[in-house]
């Protein structure tokens, strides 16, 4: 059959293990539409990958290749039955698979994409070659061309087949050897299935596009570091600006600010009074309060109640017999003879008489009161 047929196969394998030896057998289906008159059924026996029998829709019996494939040809095709049944695979099995991928795939297309470069051509040559590189399109059928100025070009092409990437999809190589010439224009068209009119790709040659690429990449990187010199250099000057104050102040304490007074704050806070001296008020005397408590008596002494005349009584005045007898005297009042005292065991004792405190002022304490003390024998 022509080489634009498209093939479809299905493998039935049978193993013989033995000593590592296998045989096979596949059933294909050779069609180029779905018409029943286009397809052709094949089933092919192997052992270790030679065939050595076949049966044939086209031919409608067995054939045999090899002397054991012979033998096995004439004796299937005794069998009519057996013929009977293969030659309807034909219709049977054939057709409906063929449907179905025409349905599923056959009918499907997918446009290629075009990549046109310039490479040094081998064996030394001084003429320029381009490569028309022609990716990812379905069905296989393909048409690539050159056109220089216009016209189609025929000689000093040479392009590769159909190479399929394993996984429905193709590509396909076309390369153009020419000498430059000023002005002209030159172009690679690819006509298939799934394109509605000719995809024609013009040649640049002014840069390649791996040239441009290098070029952008570079410039990126010169920019990129240029930034990071110029951050760097800052950082330097900044850095170094703040070392040379700190040295200035070192070097000449005049020139470094007086501290603030502070107070450690986590003592107490810093009082109006400790920074102005003289806002601090007068401190007010104030007697010692560990000695004893101040008493209203002796910040205001005309508050201070005056104690009550006490008269002192004498054992004599009670037993006569017993008072020595009386010297001859002048007689002298009373007041002449005593002189005030205050009879400090007939009034209580106050608290300021035992803690004399010198921090006291002694102008705030009240004068005692004079106390004469009465005989009564006089």
């Amino acid at each position: 059959m022509a080489s634009s047929f498209l093939s479809f196969s299905l493998l039935f394998i049978s193993l013989c293990t033995a000593d590592g030896f296998m045989e096979e057998v596949v059933d294909r289906c050779d069609f180029n539409s779905s018409d029943l008159n286009d397809i052709e059924y094949i089933r092919s026996y192997y052992y270790n990958k030679l065939e050595y029998t076949r049966f044939s829709s086209s031919v409608g019996e067995y054939v045999g290749y090899t002397e054991y494939g012979v033998k096995n040809a004439a004796f299937w095709n005794k069998d009519k039955s057996n013929l009977a049944a293969m030659r309807a695979q034909k219709e049977t099995y054939c057709k409906n698979n063929v449907g179905n991928e025409y349905s599923a795939a056959l009918t499907q297309s997918v446009k290629p994409y075009v990549r046109l470069q310039s490479v040094a051509p081998s064996g030394g040559k001084h003429r320029s070659m381009l490569v028309c590189s022609v990716f990812d399109f379905y069905p296989k059928l393909i048409k690539v061309s050159w056109t220089r100025d216009g016209q189609e070009v025929t000689s000093d092409v040479t392009s590769t087949d159909e190479l399929a990437d394993g996984d429905w999809y193709y590509q396909i190589h076309s390369h153009l050897e020419y000498t430059p010439r000023s002005g002209e224009k030159i172009s690679c068209v690819v006509e298939h299935a799934s394109l509605k009119e000719p995809l024609v790709t013009d040649w640049d040659p002014s840069m390649p596009e791996s040239e441009r690429n290098k070029i952008a990449i570079g410039a990126s990187g010169l920019i990129l570091g240029l930034i990071l010199s110029l951050a760097g250099f800052i950082y330097y000057k900044t850095k170094a600006r703040g070392q040379t104050s700190t040295h200035t102040s070192d070097q000449n304490p005049h020139l470094r600010p007086a501290p603030t007074p502070q107070t450690s704050s986590h003592l107490r806070p810093v009082h109006t009074s400790d920074q102005y001296p003289h806002l601090r008020p007068e401190p007010t005397p104030q007697t010692s309060s560990h000695l004893r408590p101040v008493h209203t008596s002796d910040q205001f002494p005309h508050l201070r109640p005056v104690p009550t005349p006490q008269t002192r009584t004498h054992i004599s005045d009670q037993y006569p017999h017993l008072r020595p007898e009386p010297t001859p005297q002048t007689s002298t009042h009373t007041s002449d003879q005593f002189t005030p005292q205050t009879s400090t065991h007939l009034r209580p004792v106050h608290t300021s008489d035992q803690y004399h405190t010198p921090q006291t002022s002694s102008h705030l304490r009240p004068e005692p009161t004079p106390q004469t003390s009465t005989h009564t024998s006089d």
